[in-house]
């Protein structure tokens, strides 16, 4: 996974080069890999109007189809038009708790392969390898897997049973890495990347062509010390580029507050922070509560993790427990059982405050003045507590942190609270690290004046090919959450409209010029490498 193993040429341009080795980067390595899907001939799709439309040109594979004829009248989980395609074809019924098979079959075909290279700063599976390991995932196990390995399957094999048909984050990291090597993707993929540019370099006037440039730091191991340790280098690359993919993510910079006193020692913005201080037993029974700031599922998280070593919480988030959006009141019960366990205990223990004296009932200056605070414990509740150490601040916003380890909440209707505790964890999401291109990338959003986010501002791009609409110039393409799609289940729809344009433009444009005959001996080098590849996995399944 040595960028100097990749038999680069100085100079050589390479079709395709994907930032970001988490699941997108990998289903679209594993569609640009001469994995081909076709409509089987015996397979039906139980719905009639979308069989109807695959079976007019069974012979041509997903890829030379018309996804936007394809897309036509189908509803699902997701904006993405082709997220929806793709998904009701891996999945087909999955919403309506179906167990269909999928209609599809693959077949592997190298003549196909467009080359390409897949850059991560660790392991295939990206941000999967950070998450928290203890946690079930949100969606269901089949939900997580990528085209050609059942997940279920792969999980069988790993313990004795699949518990609530869902996995830990630790499950799916490992899942996607061995994925990477059962399907012999191991040779388009290179691991400790940083990627620090990307710039788009203009055609010149003896007819070369405009491309991507591609920088970055890769670390490598250096010499063995006296111990057996080794000293890591970070030595330099440059590709170059004629499509560039970006697919790193959003969970690379955690969100903040903005408030005073959030760089205080005690205030934390993230999991393993809390995980680190229960490890070093420095949260118990006894201690100060932990204020948990947030209302999606890290902040569940941490609530269950604190409240499973009794240590009290205090729970602040902006929404009303009742708000649709808020992520508990989409969750089936029986699917998430310790998700509306949470939900209970913010909707039955939730601090009800003091109601003001009658003459300052309309003085907001009164209620906005912390100077006299109301110091609560968290059993404090209006009703008998059936969680004790528990309570909830809807519709609260933190205004500050003191060093004394005293916050500052806020209602809606500007009452103050100071409450007292041990640890603060801020988690309210996180924003992607995309400092690689100008202006952080921020152009590219929908609102280019406002940082690139997954919800309130992403990569706007083309839904039928995943082209950047602001990009530079022509090949650049998003995919994941840079575009929305927080969920494994409907990013691998990116992958299938970036493949499927990318091969579109290699059938009209392949072999012309100089391009065409460079791109030509690059993919019959790429092709014999794929076979040999192949051809080794096949000998060590028939050897095992």
């Amino acid at each position: 996974m040595d960028l100097h193993d990749k038999e680069i040429l100085p100079g050589e341009i390479l079709p395709v080069v994907i930032i970001g080795n988490g699941p997108s980067g990998i289903c679209l390595s594993y569609l640009l890999s001469g994995y081909t899907p076709y409509l089987s001939p015996e397979a039906s799709h139980p719905n009639p109007l979308l069989h109807s439309k695959l079976g007019e040109q069974p012979h041509l594979s997903l890829l030379e189809q018309d996804l936007e004829y394809l897309c036509e009248g189908l509803e699902g989980r997701s904006s993405n038009p082709v997220a929806v395609l793709f998904d009701s074809l891996l999945l087909p019924g999955s919403d309506f708790g179906l167990d269909h098979s999928s209609p599809l079959e693959w077949r592997y075909e190298p003549e196909r392969a467009i080359p390409h290279l897949v850059l991560g700063k660790g392991p295939p599976g990206g941000a999967w390898h950070a998450m928290e390991g203890s946690m079930l995932t949100l969606s269901l196990a089949n939900w997580m897997e990528l085209p050609g390995l059942k997940l279920k399957d792969w999980l069988r094999d790993k313990r004795r049973n699949v518990r609530n048909d869902r996995a830990t984050p630790a499950e799916i990291a490992s899942y996607y890495q061995h994925y990477v090597t059962q399907m012999s993707l191991e040779q388009s993929f290179a691991c400790g990347t940083t990627v620090t540019s990307v710039t788009r370099q203009p055609s010149n006037q003896e007819g070369s062509p405009a491309y991507w440039r591609v920088t970055g730091l890769q670390r490598r191991e250096g010499e063995e010390l006296g111990d057996g340790s080794s000293v890591s280098e970070e030595v330099p690359f440059s590709l170059l580029a004629h499509n560039v993919v970006l697919a790193t993510g959003t969970h690379d910079i955690p969100a903040r507050l903005g408030v005073e006193g959030e760089s205080l020692p005690f205030v934390c913005h993230s999991f393993w922070e809390l995980e680190a201080a229960i490890s070093r037993g420095e949260l118990d029974q006894s201690s100060d509560p932990v204020l948990v700031v947030g209302a999606g599922l890290t902040a569940a998280d941490a609530v269950l993790a604190a409240h499973h070593l009794n240590t009290p919480v205090y729970h602040a988030f902006r929404r009303s427990v009742t708000n649709p959006g808020l992520i508990f009141n989409q969750l089936p019960k029986m699917l998430y059982p310790e998700y509306h366990k949470v939900h209970q205990m913010m909707t039955q223990q939730q601090h009800q405050p003091s109601p003001p004296p009658q003459d300052h009932a309309r003085n907001l200056h009164h209620h906005s003045n912390p100077s006299s605070p109301v110091s609560l414990s968290p059993s404090t509740s209006s009703s008998p507590s059936s969680y004790p150490g528990y309570l909830s601040f809807p519709r609260h916003r933190v205004v500050a942190f003191r060093p004394d380890r005293k916050c500052v909440l806020e209602s809606d209707s500007g009452q103050r609270t100071v409450v007292q505790v041990s640890k603060a964890l801020v988690l309210i999401g996180a924003h992607p690290n995309l400092s690689y291109l100008d202006d952080n990338g921020c152009p590219l959003g929908i609102n280019p004046k406002e940082p690139i986010t997954c919800r309130r501002n992403p990569i706007e791009v083309d839904p039928f090919t995943n082209k950047v609409v602001a990009a530079d110039g022509l090949g650049m393409y998003a995919m994941g959450p840079l575009v929305g799609e927080n969920f494994v289940r409907f990013l691998k729809g990116g992958a299938l409209a970036i493949a499927s344009d990318l091969a579109k433009r290699q059938r009209e444009g392949g072999g012309r010029g100089e391009r065409g005959l460079a791109t030509d001996r690059l993919m019959d080098k790429w092709v014999d490498r794929q076979v040999t590849a192949q051809t080794e996995a096949e000998v060590c399944v028939l050897d095992s």
